[in-house]
């Protein structure tokens, strides 16, 4: 194997001219660095990253922890994060934790001997004793769980609440929600939004609330039930783009037509919603920017050791498609 030292021979500097130009210094001549590049790529050098971690306090490697990569969010989500610090020379690692606090724990601790260098989480199993108690620079993504480590997130409850007002301007009469696990803390911020506008309403009932735990096939089944026990309900307020699209489904398995019949809105603006027959009115996200956001606050706490926390809240942008329609009464 290429050492070190035998880059330095060939390109006639010292060891230490070698570390400053694979560091990117920019203390170093053109020239100089020239001749260090071409004998790095003539002796097919690759440094030694176990001792340049030893060496340096740094692996430069971050994780990203999402609960399930089978929603098309967490990829869009995963593609920003990976151009921002792919950008900056780090190592992007992906680590699906399937929402189980076991799991996320053991990747949380393997990392941790690696000396990864920071964490962005997606996690609604993490306590707030857990993520008080993380020593590597973490950001806390679509849930914020405690102040005193950075967080980016979205307006649920604002966007929730806009979401069902728009139904019942188009003249829903009765509004119903699928909601996302309750142990997720934007669920519960969706489902607020969503009493917010109807818990007053005469017609208002309990059980127009069901849970499709942010998976499609559950939530398949809870607009089965729903649909089939209120067929009176005429707009329907879905937690997320991917239970949004099983309730298209669904609605079309039992008859519904979606939008003369039932308009249907959702919550997170995924390209999934935008393919979808017919396409899905929601509550855009701005996926992308929320994922460089996250990336860049939590390079900021690695590259200059900073302790300020951050907590970002994006809105949510109405984007109006097939799936909703103005009603016409007869």
């Amino acid at each position: 194997m290429t050492t070190i030292r035998e880059v330095a021979t060939l390109a006639e500097v010292s060891t230490a001219t070698v570390s400053r130009v694979l560091n990117n210094n920019s203390n170093v001549k053109a020239d100089t660095k020239k001749r260090v590049e071409d004998a790095i790529e003539r002796l097919n050098y690759h440094p030694n990253d176990v001792a340049r971690t030893l060496y340096k306090g740094q692996s430069k490697i971050i994780a990203l922890f999402v609960p399930d990569i089978m929603n098309p969010y967490y990829p869009e989500l995963a593609r920003a994060v990976e151009d921002v610090t792919n950008d900056q020379n780090y190592t992007f690692v992906l680590c699906n934790t399937d929402g189980d606090n076991q799991k996320e724990q053991a990747y949380r601790k393997a990392l941790k001997q690696k000396k990864v260098d920071g964490i962005i989480i997606v996690s609604s199993t993490i306590t707030e004793e857990e993520a008080s108690a993380l020593t590597t620079p973490t950001v806390l993504l679509d849930r914020k769980i405690t102040s005193n480590i950075s967080s980016v997130t979205v307006n649920n409850r604002e966007g929730a609440r806009e979401a069902v007002t728009f139904l019942k301007s188009l003249g829903c009469a009765k509004v119903a929600h699928i909601s996302g696990p309750q142990q997720d803390t934007n669920a519960r911020s969706r489902r607020d939004g969503y009493l917010d506008v109807v818990k007053n309403e005469k017609w208002f009932q309990q059980d127009y609330i069901v849970s499709g735990d942010y998976n499609f096939e559950a939530a398949q089944q809870a607009t089965k039930d729903l649909l089939t026990r209120h067929p009176e309900i005429e707009g329907l307020f879905v937690g997320n783009d991917l239970m949004g699209v099983a309730a298209l489904k669904t609605a079309q398995d039992l008859g519904i037509r979606v939008p003369e019949q039932l308009s249907i809105i959702a919550f997170d603006g995924i390209t999934l919603g935008k393919t979808a027959i017919p396409s899905l009115t929601t509550m855009a996200q701005p996926i992308y920017d929320i994922g460089v956001c996250a990336a860049n606050i939590l390079l900021e706490q690695i590259n200059e050791k900073a302790t300020k926390t951050y907590h970002k809240e994006f809105s949510v942008e109405l984007i109006e498609r097939d799936s909703t329609k103005k009603r016409e009464r007869t």
